[in-house]
């Protein structure tokens, strides 16, 4: 069964940092465009940054710079290091995935539950 977990979520002062991760089951991982979107009180569902099944990375550009998105394709893991964190980085953090189901490029997507991430002035 398709899975991605989130962890690494929690509180840290502004100027911190924190490592989230994303852990894929059921097959979805190879060769999928992984992302990380958030999500604020009262706001859309928003992207922060992707990386492809090649290795192209995209960024807000909110966070270009400071963040870092990874993918390590041994262990079917995708990371987001956050670095300089400002309290308007506090949000829900989401794992995406778009796994290419078709050869004619239809794609499924698949998202974890959430990892909340706060950060105090």
């Amino acid at each position: 069964q398709a899975q991605l977990v989130e962890s690494g979520g929690g509180s840290v002062q502004a100027g911190g940092s924190l490592l989230l991760s994303c852990a894929t089951s059921g097959n979805i991982f190879s060769g999928s465009t992984m992302g990380w979107y958030r999500q604020a009180p009262g706001n859309d569902r928003d992207m922060v940054a992707t990386v492809t099944g090649g290795g192209t990375t995209s960024y807000a550009a909110s966070v270009k710079g400071r963040f870092t998105i990874s993918r390590d394709n041994a262990k079917n893991m995708v990371y987001l290091q956050m670095n300089s964190l400002k309290p308007e980085d506090t949000a829900v953090y989401y794992c995406k995935a778009d796994r290419i189901v078709t050869v004619g490029g239809a794609v499924r997507t698949y998202w974890g539950q959430g990892t909340q991430v706060t950060v105090s002035s």
